[in-house]
């Protein structure tokens, strides 16, 4: 098993960017690989991603939901196993720390070599970075704006 753990400050109140983050449906928006999350129920979600040319399809269930805090969750299934979290602190009136925790277990050899490059951080920091502009540019009324390939 692997660990990956990324934190960024956003210039936007708790509970908008709690509230962005917990809208699944948005994903694809601002995650790198993501093709589409589409809500089950209240606890599912199926996903479809294509990361460095492999296609994936799975089901998450929310495990753990503090509205304003944290949204935790883990995969169902037996074709992809990892479990997550995203804690939300507040930094002030108009500030918040978003903080990512995965827990995956790769499989196959590219997985495995991805794992040993970090290649899983890099796609959450970039994830991160590019939800950061999202949810800023939503806050500011001006909408998400174009993100640059890879940033």
């Amino acid at each position: 098993m692997s660990t990956v753990e990324e934190s960024i400050d956003v210039d936007v109140p708790v509970r908008v960017v709690y509230d962005q983050w917990a809208t699944f449906e948005d994903f694809p928006k601002f995650m790198d690989g993501v093709e589409e999350v589409r809500q089950l129920d209240d606890r599912r979600a199926h996903w479809r991603t294509r990361i460095a040319g492999l296609s994936r399809e799975f089901e998450t269930e929310v495990v753990e939901r503090v509205p304003g805090e944290r949204v935790a969750w883990r995969t169902t299934g037996e074709s992809v196993k990892h479990t997550g979290t995203v804690d939300f602190e507040p930094l002030g009136a108009t500030r918040t720390r978003v903080r990512m925790t995965m827990v995956f277990q790769p499989t196959g050899l590219a997985e495995k070599a991805a794992d040993k490059l970090g290649v899983l951080g890099l796609q959450v920091r970039g994830d991160l970075r590019r939800f950061k502009r999202f949810v800023e540019d939503l806050a500011a009324g001006t909408g998400p704006r174009p993100s640059p390939e890879g940033s």
